[in-house]
């Protein structure tokens, strides 16, 4: 049986739950008819009843016993019927990239990606972090690139050599997500391996295709970079073999984060967005003090 998870439940009370008890504006009859017509589910069963009887704590009881199809649909009417009222009413959003954190879970679910519903008072700081709406490149594209990524493995090339093709195949796999990639380039005492945007921030990307693992002097060296930069830059530290465990400890992250070999493998092998990778890991950051989490992890297959 799909559950969330506990940063899921905590997303989905922000959204829905405007006291405690309370889903929304819904009475109890409203609550009752609204998830017969749109779910097909009786919310008011004994079955839902079991952690207490009121509106929040019976959507709560569902969310953790309920099939993951009906979950989905229950989620995107929820959606649908909030947004309607907020944007009647004229009234802002005050959930930061409350779709985008909503359709990610409705996604692992199984559902569609939801809708924009159009708000004239959307926050545009929001908005220009939300990378649910990067187009998704064609699956020949996607399916090349993963040629491109198995090829690397084979390459007898010498390790600048090995590098400098991982950071091209870098930039176009970032471009092919429409995240306008740029190679490396050098200024004034430092090489950079590359850039790319996402949403509103700029990030400058590191990529190491060594046999050793990255250690932490060398992202201590890439945070030094970044932090010479406007406070809007973002780092990502790729290392093709990963990071040592002493300097993952070692190491405490401001404004980076990082992926490995196998993270980009994942994402190839199993279509999953780069953008919606890159905003997992930062979330994940953010909430652990943790710059590396694998995209196993943050994405688990049903």
């Amino acid at each position: 049986m799909q559950k969330l998870r506990p940063v899921e439940l905590k997303i989905v009370g922000q959204l829905f739950e405007t006291s405690p008890g309370y889903v929304l504006d819904f009475t109890n009859a409203e609550f009752a008819d609204f998830f017969r017509r749109e779910v097909g589910v009786d919310i008011y069963d004994d079955a839902y009843a079991i952690n207490g009887n009121s509106k929040g704590k019976r959507l709560r009881t569902f969310l953790i016993k309920g099939q993951a199809p009906a979950i989905a649909k229950a989620l995107a009417a929820l959606w649908e019927y909030r947004e309607s009222d907020r944007i009647g009413q004229k009234r802002a959003e005050t959930v930061v990239n409350a779709r985008h954190q909503l359709s990610l879970i409705v996604e692992r679910l199984g559902g569609p990606p939801l809708p924009d519903y159009g708000s004239p008072t959307k926050d545009p700081a929001a908005a220009s972090r939300d990378t649910s709406r990067v187009a998704r490149p064609e699956p020949a594209a996607l399916h090349a690139l993963g040629e491109r990524f198995l090829a690397l493995w084979c390459m007898s090339d010498e390790p600048q050599a090995r590098g400098r093709h991982f950071e091209t195949f870098l930039t176009d796999l970032f471009n092919a997500w429409n995240m306008d990639a740029r190679a490396g380039f050098r200024v004034v005492g430092e090489q950079i391996d590359g850039s790319f945007q996402l949403g509103g921030d700029i990030y400058l990307l590191e990529a190491k295709w060594h046999q050793a693992r990255t250690d932490a002097a060398t992202l201590h060296a890439f945070q030094g970079k970044v932090s010479e930069r406007p406070e809007w830059t973002r780092g990502l530290f790729i290392s093709f073999n990963g990071f040592t465990d002493v300097g993952l400890k070692a190491f405490t992250a401001k404004r980076i984060i990082l992926a490995d070999g196998k993270d980009i493998y994942d994402a190839l092998a199993r279509r999953l967005s780069i953008p919606d990778i890159i905003a997992a890991k930062v979330r994940y950051a953010s909430e652990h003090r943790q710059p590396f989490q694998r995209v196993e992890n943050l994405f688990p297959q049903p």
